[in-house]
């Protein structure tokens, strides 16, 4: 019992295990003891001035972290105080290191935090060891925050072995070596032993640990302390569920008004039986609580009100990602108006009021309160956290813990689902309470029955709530990304076949005349990729050949799929993220993937991607793949080469994304310009003849800024209206069927290309240069080499003359018909490294025609 009659918050515990506290006269002022669940530690010092879990009176959180942070400034002096960084405790010292760093003045503040974010790679971390969580990460917006020489200040609300402050000095001091470091806390309660350990570390660092601490003493503890410690939680958390048991059956009886609750009302006093009306007073710093009955005062919770305090854009909510002193300007600024919309808020009436932070977000709210305090003199504010940290609560003037509220987690923590608290907060009898919490912490959780609005306003009659917006760092933000598009929904192939990392535009009109395009293409007026051609409609007479051409290549066909999928399995992953390039790439992954199910019974991931000519690889899908899958394993998939313009847009692409590699794997490489692939012959392949009607019933891809955002997927058209004529599926079909005869073939063909020397020669590029000078075109993007590339120019732009390898038969049919349809003519020609070359003059002007009244380039 001190001399004012209040008794010491930590007697309870110090009678029933022995526990006390020796040292400085002030320790019993500042720190209370409690026990709690804990198989590394039974007891608990309840800090009075932390603001953690004893509602307090804000002034008295934030004034002992500026002064220790003064007393840091005048240690090191204003030269090396300029060059501190400061790092505070998640989650209970994440307010205090922050005011400790107002304290040291132009110091930035980082703390450590137990929430992961997305896209936000750590820098470190390190374990409390006996903590009831233990990972911290650091994940500062500035990754070179703490690479600087100046001191490094940590900062805890206590010390009691010091192994947390070892771990993190070890971890830091290993990338970020320094020669000073300055640790902080409000009572240093280590031992003879620990203090002893710390320095010799320190020795063996090389390095200087300074210590500076509101208060030292130790902690008396009885060799047996834990067992009976934990003995004592069983027995008294037993009897605080068969007293809620016997309250909730009280309430289904309507023996007394109000509705269940998570409120635990500590047992152990005679204010526990019965229906009482009074009870003993809970112990805070200030202001004293009203006596009250928690059991009593259960009403039914009122909606809570949401309050806009007009946060500052681009100001952080707290210090997880790094707190500046620009940062620190912005706030104190805004400070005055936001609590002045908070006091607004408030029910007229309201004289007692607590500010609630969130676990980790604890100085803002904290600013809030001081702020909101300084405001008028007829309220009275108190200031406190909820907590990931299960305490016993007992109902006694002499335990620290008087009540507890739990609730469900409801910031999507790291560690899945679980219970949170609010301490001393039940029978306080506040008049409104300001929840405070991060947009993250926002959910369906925070407002559902018995989540933390809800068991609030059991005990409170009004309930206002505070959302600040979290923080996640400019320059590091990936933002939320739709889900790979799927068949039916979008194109005509299986759902597990692939998923289309691209967004719809089918209700988008975007095609236009082939002349019109070719006009506006060649003139720099518009890019190919920012419209579609009208879908070509094969003839009876081209349908009849594409059938026949697919029966007659698809063992060739078979045997280059798997030569190319067996080499990936071998050279590049054993279990391959296969990313197609759309739309060429597509069938030829679907095989690829079919391939690899059939042989090795592998169900691999098949996604497509836009890539365009010029303007490089969807960035946006390459995010969601780091996101969901290793980059290392990500093959790249095309359906065959030309010259070798989108192997070195992908190269380019990809030098600004780590971990992806460039090399495209396709199934015929005529213009040797990749090392993995299934053959180098320039041979027909039936999927490059027809367009949407042989790829899904999917266009190729658009980007266009009016459709496709900075953070949005490339667009393409899913023409459902062209599914009567769709064979996408009978191409696969017929391929697939031939896989078992050419496994033979397939195994000697990938054991002599292993002993081949597959480097990249380019000679399709330096033949299309010599192509170029010899017809006068000077624009290599004219010339189109290969049977697909030459069919393509056929279908969708408007050509000039057609280049063919003499003595090239049936692969050639189809370009032969369509030649022909579009009055385009076809020159044999000796030596040519391609079956075919289609050729686009770079003079094409609006208004010639051919034979078939069509339009032609004009020379």
């Amino acid at each position: 019992m001190g001399n004012d009659g209040v008794v010491w918050s930590g007697q309870w515990v110090a009678d029933r295990l022995g526990v006390g506290l020796e040292g400085d006269a002030a320790l019993p002022e500042l720190l209370g003891l409690a026990l709690r669940r804990n198989p590394k530690r039974a007891h608990l010092l309840v800090s009075n001035v932390l603001g953690k879990h004893v509602p307090t009176s804000p002034r008295a959180v934030y004034g002992p972290g500026l002064a220790l942070g003064r007393r840091v400034r005048e240690l090191l002096g204003d030269a090396a105080a300029a060059r501190a960084v400061v790092l505070g405790y998640a989650e209970t010292a994440t307010g205090l290191g922050h005011s400790v760093a107002d304290g040291i003045g132009l110091a930035p503040y980082l703390h450590s935090t137990r929430r992961p974010v997305p896209g936000v790679p750590p820098v470190g971390g390190f374990e409390e060891e006996h903590s009831h969580a233990t990972s911290h990460l650091l994940l500062p917006e500035d990754p070179e925050l703490l690479s600087g020489d100046g001191p490094l200040v940590l900062v805890d609300d206590e010390f009691s072995t010091g192994r947390t402050v070892l771990n993190t000095i070890a971890a830091l001091h290993a990338r970020f070596p320094r020669e000073r470091y300055v640790v902080v806390a409000l009572v240093d309660m280590r031992s003879d032993d620990d203090r002893a350990g710390l320095a010799e570390f320190a020795a063996g660092l090389g390095a200087r640990v300074d210590l500076v601490a509101h208060a030292s003493g130790s902690v008396r503890l009885p060799q047996d302390v834990l067992a009976r410690g934990q003995e004592l939680v069983a027995e008294y958390e037993a009897a605080a569920a068969s007293s809620e048991a016997e309250a909730s059956e009280v309430r289904r009886r309507g023996l007394r008004g109000g509705g269940p609750g998570p409120y635990i009302y500590g047992p152990g006093t005679p204010e526990r039986e019965g229906a009482p009306t009074s009870g003993p007073q809970i112990h805070v710093s200030a202001p004293d609580p009203h006596p009250s009955d928690p059991a009593a005062s259960r009403r039914s919770p009122a909606a809570p009100v949401r309050v806009d305090l007009g946060w500052p854009g681009g100001l952080p909510d707290g210090g997880r990602h790094g707190f500046t002193p620009v940062h620190r300007e912005l706030l104190e600024a805004a400070l005055p108006e936001m609590a002045g919309r908070l006091a607004q808020a408030l029910p007229a009436d309201a004289s007692r009021v607590l500010v609630l932070g969130n676990e980790e977000l604890m100085y803002a709210p904290l600013r809030l309160a001081d702020s909101l305090e300084s405001l008028s003199s007829d309220i009275s504010v108190s200031y406190s956290t909820t907590t990931r940290s299960p305490v016993l609560a007992v109902d006694d003037p002499g335990y620290a813990i008087r009540t507890r509220i739990r609730f469900p987690a409801h910031d999507n923590p790291a560690d899945g689902p679980g219970e949170r608290y609010a301490y001393n907060v039940a029978g306080a009898r506040f008049d409104a309470v300001v929840v405070v919490v991060d947009s993250v912490g926002d959910s369906a959780e925070l407002a559902a029955p018995g989540g933390l609005l809800d068991a609030l306003g059991e005990f409170v009659p009004c309930v206002l709530l505070v959302v600040l917006p979290s923080y996640v760092p400019v320059h590091r933000q990936v933002p939320s990304m739709p889900e790979p598009l799927r068949g039916p929904a979008f194109s005509s192939y299986a759902p597990d076949e692939v998923g289309w990392l691209l967004q719809d535009l089918s209700g988008v009109s975007l095609e236009a005349p082939t002349e019109e395009r070719e006009e506006a293409i060649q003139s720099g007026g518009a890019h190919y990729a920012e419209s579609l051609p009208v879908e070509y409609q094969p003839s009876a007479d081209y349908q009849a050949l594409f059938h026949s051409a697919l029966d007659a290549s698809a063992s060739r066909m078979a045997r280059a799929v798997g030569v190319v999928t067996e080499t990936v399995l071998a050279e590049r992953s054993p279990r391959p993220v296969l990313v197609s390039l759309a739309r060429a790439g597509t069938p030829v992954g679907v095989l690829m993937r079919r391939w690899a199910r059939h042989a090795h019974g592998l169900d691999l991931p098949h996604y497509a991607v836009s890539i365009v000519r010029g303007r490089g690889i969807d960035t946006t899908a390459l995010r969601w793949l780091a996101a969901h899958h290793d980059p290392a394993d990500v093959v790249f998939v095309d359906g065959w080469t030309g010259k070798g313009a989108i192997t070195r847009e992908l190269a380019d692409a990809l030098e600004e994304f780590e971990g992806f590699d460039p090399r495209i794997a396709v199934l015929a490489d005529p213009g040797h310009c990749v090392e993995t692939y299934g053959t180098r012959d320039d041979f027909l392949i039936p999927s490059a003849c027809l367009n949407s009607t042989v790829s899904g019933l999917i266009s190729r891809t658009v980007l266009r800024a009016d459709l496709v955002g900075p953070h949005d997927f490339h667009g393409a058209k899913f023409y459902r209206e062209l599914a009567g004529t769709d064979v996408s599926g009978a191409f696969l079909d017929t391929v697939s069927a031939r896989f078992d005869e050419v496994a033979e073939d397939v195994t000697a063909d990938v054991k002599e290309l292993a002993a081949t020397d597959r480097t990249p020669t380019w000679e399709g590029w330096a033949a299309v240069e010599r192509i170029s000078e010899a017809y006068g075109i000077h624009d290599i993007n004219l010339v189109k080499p290969g049977v697909g590339e030459t069919t393509r120019v056929l279908l969708r732009r408007v050509p000039w003359k057609i280049l063919a390898q003499r003595g090239v038969g049936a692969d050639l049919d189809h370009v032969r018909l369509l030649a022909a349809q579009r009055g385009v003519p076809v020159e044999e020609v000796d030596g040519l490294p391609y079956s075919c070359v289609g050729l686009i003059h770079p003079r094409y002007t609006r208004g010639a025609t051919g034979a078939d009244g069509k339009a032609v380039a004009a020379k």
